[in-house]
């Protein structure tokens, strides 16, 4: 999904050393490193002494901007996504073989090499005058994280957000950053006119294994704080408990929709952990790491539900999985939402009768022109 060609650089940077040897064989292992920002972590958290990942922004002209998909397992056709690459780092997303399309490695150069589409609000205004477009919601970030720290000081999703308020056209935002908060003047009077709804990713309580598994994303205890001021503010939000990593974050699915409820979402999903292309190895990398003595039961655990495969891309089976395991663990979701009353609302159905396009601007005694 979303792994297109919009414009690529004439030259991209040289491949550098990157986490993963299966995935970028030159290279060699770097220290997981990260740089520091407001994201609900402590100092006496960070890694002792060690100096931060700096991360490289490389500016893109895209030449579209909205992703369309036919996919019958996704609940959107339409996706906006202002950056490629994502310094989250999150050893799981499924998007970093896009960075090989790039000639860099999914490893750390997906982490720290970001590609801004800096003409992506510009773009949007172009899709949405256009005279034959009709209006269906947006997935804004997707296939990378919209609200990622170089959102910080770049605002391309804000700019975006700011169209969207505009021209009264509905969108979704799914996030694991705190920094969605920014734009609540934004998305609380959408809100109010039932033109937005957002879902936090939540993967596990245990900040421990959020700190290796999603380095630079918020704590889990602050993205629930998230959920909690989304809420206060009006907006429909919802978990998403993604990936569910059987033996690592799977003990933890009742618990943290019971913990998200509590702070205010009234939908939730989940989706078992996918491991495509260049994300299989980098997993098991990070599996070996960290869960030494649990690697080869989670991964006995995956195959089962994939097929005897590392992943399974059918439609059927690639979010949720297959076999008497994934039947239990769809068992065992669906009793918790019902139980804390979640997906008890429909929240999908977002408003697309206020969409307009404004008006051009009247130049400077344009009404002369009638004499």
């Amino acid at each position: 999904m979303d792994m297109r060609d919009d414009e690529y650089p004439v030259a991209p940077p040289a491949p550098r050393k990157g986490r993963g040897a299966v995935t970028n064989i030159q290279g060699r292992y770097e220290r997981d490193e990260r740089e520091a920002f407001e994201d609900g972590w402590t100092p006496d958290s960070e890694d002792g002494g060690t100096s931060p990942l700096k991360t490289q922004v490389f500016e893109e002209r895209a030449k579209s901007i909205l992703t369309h998909n036919a996919s019958p397992d996704i609940p959107f056709r339409v996706s906006l996504n202002p950056y490629r690459g994502c310094e989250h780092g999150c050893i799981y997303c499924f998007a970093r073989p896009t960075h090989s399309y790039l000639g860099l490695s999914p490893g750390l150069d997906f982490e720290s090499r970001i590609y801004a589409k800096i003409n992506a609000p510009e773009l949007l205004q172009r899709e949405l005058r256009k005279k034959n477009y009709i209006p269906e919601p947006i997935a804004l970030g997707v296939n990378t994280d919209a609200y990622q720290p170089v959102e910080r000081e770049l605002l391309l999703t804000r700019r975006v957000i700011e169209t969207l308020h505009e021209y009264g056209h509905p969108f979704a935002a799914i996030t694991k950053s705190s920094l969605i908060e920014r734009d609540i003047d934004l998305l609380a009077p959408m809100a109010a006119r039932g033109q937005v709804m957002a879902a936090i990713t939540v993967t596990t309580l245990d900040p421990e294994i959020a700190r290796t598994l999603e380095p630079r994303a918020a704590t889990p205890a602050r993205r629930l704080r998230t959920i909690r001021t989304l809420s206060d503010a009006g907006v429909p939000v919802g978990v998403s408990v993604a990936p569910v990593i059987p033996f690592v974050t799977e003990p933890d699915l009742e618990r943290v929709l019971e913990a998200c409820a509590q702070a205010g979402a009234t939908s939730a999903s989940y989706i078992v952990l996918r491991l495509p292309w260049e994300v299989a190895p980098l997993f098991k990398e990070w599996l070996a790491a960290h869960f030494p003595q649990r690697a080869d039961r989670v991964m006995a655990r995956i195959h089962d539900m994939r097929g005897g495969k590392d992943y399974d891309s059918s439609f059927a089976h690639r979010m949720k999985g297959e076999g008497a395991w994934a039947q239990l663990l769809k068992q065992r979701f669906d009793k918790a939402v019902k139980r804390l009353g979640l997906n008890e609302r429909r929240h999908g159905i977002l408003d697309m009768s206020q969409f307009k396009t404004p008006e051009p601007p009247v130049a400077p005694n344009a009404q002369l022109s009638l004499f």
